[in-house]
């Protein structure tokens, strides 16, 4: 197997497989999609009452949406993660909830005005901050106030989708288009926008593959004068991630886990006489 990374940013990954098939393909798109660890709020306390600020206005820290809402939200929220924390399950404290495998955050804001993901303040880790600072949660009115308290844990994208690190998790097969120059009129127009796509060149023609990721190629796929080759051994991956990894981490955590899941699976085999 050979992997190439193709386009590489902190939230973006496209990259290229080599010499698999489509078992070890799908196998690797469905550890992307739901088998990364993460850190997500599974549990909110809401502190319901008056509360006094420094000047000794009240405020009523009933909410204009039901609980529930708020804490759905706060679970969607993407939080940086640490890769070293443990599942609860799997921790020393034996599920009670400690450091190594919980993480605390609060929320203390007075109205008006518009609470966002902003005002989810760690009380641990500073580090653990939410990676989208401009998410709404609820909008405060006058003399209504706000104090939660959460707990995060890991969890793994297969149990909920408050878990899940990445979207947009694709792949397709290497994809190659020759073009006539004499046949494609507007073949320099292809070859002005996808500098980067094109393979070869000649007098004769020009070939193009649609691997790194510019879709004006697509209008070729459906022209009768142009050939196209794909290879099923070599896939294109891509996907996006939600900021609680970069993008580089995930898929070194997706090639380490991978092996670990199919070593599971021949380990579960029971050979029958």
């Amino acid at each position: 197997m050979s992997l190439k990374i193709i386009e590489s940013s902190d939230r973006f990954m496209r990259f290229s497989v080599s010499e698999i098939n489509p078992s070890i393909a799908n196998a690797l798109r469905r550890t992307i999609m739901d088998d990364i660890p993460k850190l997500a709020i599974d549990k909110v306390i809401f502190h319901h009452g008056q509360i006094r600020d420094n000047e000794g206005n009240v405020y009523d820290s009933s909410l204009p949406l039901f609980d529930e809402i708020v804490a759905h939200r706060l679970a969607l929220v993407p939080l940086i993660t640490d890769p070293k924390m443990n599942f609860r399950e799997e921790c020393s404290c034996k599920g009670e909830g400690c450091p190594l495998c919980t993480m605390s955050y609060s929320i203390n804001r007075i109205g008006p005005g518009l609470v966002t993901s902003a005002d989810l303040q760690p009380l641990g880790n500073p580090e653990l901050v939410p990676s989208d600072l401009e998410i709404p949660i609820v909008k405060l009115g006058p003399k209504q106030a706000i104090l939660v308290t959460a707990e995060a844990r890991m969890g793994r994208g297969s149990e909920h989708a408050k878990w899940c690190v990445t979207s947009g998790v694709a792949y397709k097969y290497h994809r190659e288009y020759v073009v006539k120059k004499s046949e494609i009129e507007n073949w320099q127009n292809f070859k002005d926008k996808c500098p980067g796509s094109v393979i070869s060149e000649n007098d004769k023609e020009i070939r193009f593959t649609d691997d790194y990721g510019c879709t004006l190629l697509y209008q070729l796929l459906d022209n009768p004068n142009v050939e196209r080759f794909e290879d099923p051994t070599t896939y294109i991956f891509q996907f996006e991630t939600d900021g609680s990894y970069k993008a580089i981490d995930v898929l070194e955590y997706a090639l380490k886990r991978l092996p670990q899941r199919l070593n599971t699976l021949l380990d579960s085999l029971v050979v029958q006489d």
